[in-house]
């Protein structure tokens, strides 16, 4: 049942899914300037706790921005900040973010509980990116974010390779818990958060922050 729901909710976001105009990437990088202290100049945040923006989609930046914007995803830290912009300031930021080249954050050496042997953990995160758990009904990341984790960036579908692994985590668990709510792709990344455990989020994680 939950596989047939992941299927049609793919299928809805192709039929239902709007026309993007394409942002202006010059424009865009004066008007990121206010963004420099969190998310780095050229996206790549020197912060985990901030994610890297650098070439994650820039139809899915432009639709975060608009969430944000409309208050629909709340983040404390830009609160404000994108009060004034217009749409097309929106769509000339994420164009700017997506032509810059991401730096990978990398994955790390962890054990988790039960756990001791760290290329355990990095096998789990990967057999989970590429083939899912047919037990759990969780769906493999591959089908919308790629092989590679470069995501699909014409359905809006973002960049997942090479992100802080804290960010990743922190985003499934918002999923999950039913926080991150905002967008027609928070339905599908519920059902896929809901059937994960802490460890697995920890283990994936780590493996698509090594991804390239």
């Amino acid at each position: 049942m939950k596989r047939i729901f992941f299927v049609y909710g793919l299928l809805s976001m192709f039929l239902t899914a709007p026309v993007w105009a394409a942002g202006d990437a010059q424009a865009g990088k004066l008007k990121t300037a206010s963004c420099a202290g969190c998310h780095g100049q050229d996206g790549n945040s020197a912060i985990p706790s901030f994610p890297k923006l650098a070439g994650l989609g820039e139809k899915y930046l432009t639709a975060q921005l608009r969430h944000v914007k409309a208050g629909e995803r709340v983040i404390v830290e830009m609160t404000g900040i994108l009060d004034y912009m217009t749409d097309q300031d929106l769509q000339d930021m994420a164009a700017y973010y997506n032509s810059q080249s991401l730096q990978i954050a990398g994955a790390k050496e962890i054990t988790l509980l039960g756990m001791d042997d760290p290329e355990k953990v990095l096998k789990l995160g990967e057999k989970l990116y590429r083939a899912g758990n047919l037990k759990t009904g969780v769906a493999a990341c591959i089908a919308c974010h790629s092989p590679s984790g470069k995501g699909n960036g014409p359905a809006g579908y973002p960049a997942l390779g090479g992100q802080y692994a804290e960010y990743t985590e922190k985003q499934l668990k918002a999923y999950r818990s039913g926080e991150r709510n905002s967008g027609s792709n928070a339905k599908i990344m519920q059902g896929v958060a809901q059937a994960l455990s802490n460890k697995e989020i920890k283990a994936l994680a780590n493996y698509i922050s090594g991804l390239n």
